[in-house]
């Protein structure tokens, strides 16, 4: 797996800026993991409100997948095409934003290695009676540790 970017993309508004000796990592960080544009939108809504409250910032964790066929290094989908997506996505949160594109194999296990113990994580999806991708997904970080929010539209 490699960290083929990171960026941040909505700067923080109304927020205190922080002193030389204080570093952005040491503050409370809500991670929401991309599984579709509008469940994202729905999830980013869901972990401003959050973050507000907790004086939080908001990671957005994007697991790029890439077959088996390709080098990990060379993605179906280029960097720059997704790096404006992803700008666009993270302009509608209103609290400061940094994305990072993991290019991997597995999402889960991209998750599970990146993600730090205790994560507050938001995971956005569509309503349903089923149980889908984002479920199993949310029930599988829970296993593991990780505090879930599911924001469902």
């Amino acid at each position: 797996m490699a960290l083929a970017f990171e960026k941040l993309l909505a700067p923080a508004t109304g927020r205190p800026q922080t002193s030389d000796g204080e570093t952005s990592e040491s503050a409370l960080t809500i991670a929401v993991v991309f599984t579709s544009v509008e469940s994202t939108l729905s999830a980013l809504r869901k972990a401003g409100s959050v973050a507000t409250s907790l004086n939080a910032s908001i990671t957005l964790m994007v697991p790029q997948i890439v077959p088996y066929p390709l080098p990990l290094t060379s993605p179906p989908v280029l960097l720059d095409f997704n790096e404006r997506r992803f700008r666009v996505i993270a302009g509608e949160s209103p609290i400061e934003t940094t994305v990072r594109i993991y290019l991997c194999r597995d999402r889960f296990e991209m998750l599970k290695s990146e993600l730090k113990r205790r994560s507050i994580v938001v995971i956005g999806a569509r309503r349903s009676w089923w149980p889908t991708a984002e479920r199993r997904m949310a029930a599988k970080l829970r296993r593991a540790g990780h505090s879930i929010i599911f924001a469902e539209h």
